[in-house]
């Protein structure tokens, strides 16, 4: 059967996707940066129909500190002798001319685990991916970063390293397997076997615009490697009428039927932002006649809409709507929410303290990177709305809490309860946009009771508005239109969500939620 479907699959925030098969089941496992826990994991019966199955990191990290952008990147799930593989890089930072990025392993009889405790591989570069031959070795690749390069991205090609599953370390000599072409930037290293040749896929040209794809071949895994010579073999870079940009990133799998997939990186600008972050498309792919890796469609670009072989017949259905009504304490929190380099544990988070209520004790100010109190959602739609109502009873200006649009520490949108000595409690409104802060002079007296906080997209989704009600009134319209579009770029997307602070005393106050409701209005 042929099943249309509508790229991307995976929508909002689910970069860097790395693709696998194991019985009957696919998994796309994407980067988490600093948002548990780490490593979402998706799942498909037929490639076309996703559901978030589960996530991989929780205490196998720790992310305190880590500057923004760092953290948990590009994680490769395989599957061999029984086994989930699963390999990731933790950056601890960026800064120029270094890069301080950890690469581990950890193992498992399923993508539920339970998980061993992470083998420290090594700290040569990023985007580690683990191949296992058909004879039984084992291979460790990774980008490898040369802070003597004379330029920003420092990337330097892939090198290559046997791994021994026994001792569990790296054994033998290091290959330089690629250098990288002109697109440079050179990253995210994946081989395949097929026909008689070792596969390699790269992403290069950089996460932006300029991303693409870039096959070898060799008939050694050790090289040398036969650069395609219609290369990029993906990207949209010449392709400025694409609506699928940033095209990259790529993983193979092959669906039982002869047929190959690629899943890859792409993004999906709002007048040249992309708010909802990268995000994950599919596409099939071919072996020509003279053994080379292209799409199957032809040409190099991404396809908005393409076909997927199916074993029978189905249907694409992508819903992004969530709810949570707080009420089932004995399984916790619904497996959507994410939590930023902390995890979410009772003694911030607490389904127990107020049944049929979430009670959320204050941590440290958005801006933290290590006790901040932000439990979000991804956003998945350009036009939405996200609606809670709460309880908060604060007694200083330095408590706050309420509903929060946050791309990271240095971009975000946020209104809260708080306390001010003229009006009392009240409702207010501060940005950060480029690591600028603003608070709004603006200051909404607010009577006793529950409030609720609504937030929605006008139009195309450049801009929203907030919306507040007391005690079941009717809404009323809080502050101004607020432009979106600098909840962009870096490498995650926005998150919709709580947050709840003291600077007075880190642990001094809580406010009990009643709900939150995320509803999608983009077209499927």
């Amino acid at each position: 059967m042929i099943t249309k479907i509508k790229n991307p699959i995976l929508r909002g925030f689910n970069p860097d996707p790395n693709i696998v098969k194991a019985g009957d089941t696919y998994y796309i496992v994407v980067s988490s940066f600093e948002w548990l826990p780490g490593v979402r994991v998706y799942s498909s019966k037929d490639l076309v129909n996703w559901e978030h199955e589960t996530d991989i990191l929780t205490s196998q990290v720790n992310l305190r500190g880590n500057p923004r952008n760092c953290s948990v990147w590009a994680p490769q799930l395989s599957y061999a002798d029984g086994l989930f593989w699963l390999i990731f890089t933790d950056v601890k930072s960026v800064k120029r001319p270094f890069k301080d990025c950890h690469n581990y392993l950890i193992t498992a009889p399923s993508v539920h685990g339970p998980w061993k405790a992470p083998v420290y591989l090594n700290s040569s570069g990023f985007d580690p991916s683990l191949f296992h031959d058909t004879d039984g070795r084992k291979w460790l690749l990774n980008e490898v970063w040369d802070y003597r390069i004379p330029r920003l991205n420092r990337s330097a090609g892939i090198l290559l390293q046997e791994f021994d599953p026994v001792c569990e370390n790296l054994i033998g000599k290091v290959y330089k397997i690629f250098d990288g072409t002109h697109l440079a930037k050179t990253e995210a290293p994946h081989i395949y076997r097929h026909g008689g040749y070792y596969y390699l896929l790269t992403a290069e040209g950089g996460t932006g615009e300029g991303h693409s794809v870039t096959v070898c071949r060799s008939k050694s895994i050790t090289g040398p490697y036969e650069l395609d010579p219609k290369f990029p073999m993906l990207t949209a870079s010449d392709k400025p009428d694409s609506i699928l940009r940033c095209s990259g990133h790529g993983s193979l799998v092959e669906n039982g039927m002869g047929n190959w997939y690629m899943a890859y990186l792409c993004t999906r600008p709002l007048n040249g932002h992309a708010i909802l972050g990268r995000e994950t498309a599919i596409q099939e792919v071919i072996f020509t006649d003279d053994g080379w890796l292209r799409l199957k469609n032809g040409g190099n670009g991404p396809l908005l809409e393409t076909d997927v072989v199916t074993e029978k017949e189905t249907k694409q259905t992508i819903i992004t709507d969530f709810r949570d009504d707080f009420n089932n304490f004995k399984n916790g929190l619904k497996k959507e929410w994410n939590t930023l380099r902390i995890l979410a544990d009772e003694s911030w988070c607490d389904l127990k303290s107020r049944p049929g209520h979430l009670r959320l004790v204050s941590g440290e100010s958005p801006q933290s990177l290590f006790d901040h109190h932000i439990l979000a959602i991804r956003q998945r739609d350009f036009c939405f709305s996200a609606e809670t109502k709460m309880s908060y009873s604060p007694e200083s200006f330095l408590q706050m809490a309420g509903l929060i649009l946050y791309l990271n520490d240095g971009n975000y949108l946020y209104v809260y309860i708080t306390f001010d000595e003229a009006h009392g409690r009240s409702l207010r409104i501060m940005r950060c946009v480029n690591d600028e802060f603003e608070l709004n002079d603006e200051i909404i007296p607010l009577s006793d009771g529950e409030v609720s906080i609504k937030f929605e997209t006008i139009g195309s989704g450049e801009t929203g508005r907030f919306y507040y009600s007391v005690n079941s009134s009717d809404w009323q319209t809080a502050f101004g239109e607020e432009n979106l579009l600098f909840l962009s770029g870096g490498y995650t997307g926005n998150f919709i969500g709580f947050s709840i602070s003291d600077a007075g005393n880190v642990d001094g106050s809580y406010a009990d939620f009643k709900y939150f409701e995320y509803k999608g209005f983009d077209e499927v």
